[in-house]
């Protein structure tokens, strides 16, 4: 698997060394970017322990600038509804 992995990679110009176990990494932080509760990718991954996925799951500046956007959207939304209120 990791052969082709290597093939694919030199021929999609990826100079990176790309492996099984650097895709579960970036599985593991892609779905996290992309809002999957750690649970969940941890479960995918068979991991018996979150832990070990916080390993695997790196917090990206991407997701970081997400997640606080998302709290400043509830915050202004929270805001307005006391207002209301």
């Amino acid at each position: 698997m990791n052969e082709y992995l290597k093939v694919i990679a030199s021929k999609t110009n990826i100079d990176k060394l790309v492996t099984c176990h650097v895709a579960r990494h970036s599985f593991a932080t892609n779905s996290l970017e992309l809002n999957v509760p750690i649970e969940t990718v941890s479960k995918v991954l068979g991991h018996t322990s979150i832990k070990t996925t916080q390993i695997y799951a790196k917090i990206t500046e991407t997701k970081l600038m997400n997640d606080f956007a998302a709290f400043e959207t509830n915050l202004q939304q929270q805001t307005l509804l006391h207002k209301a209120i």
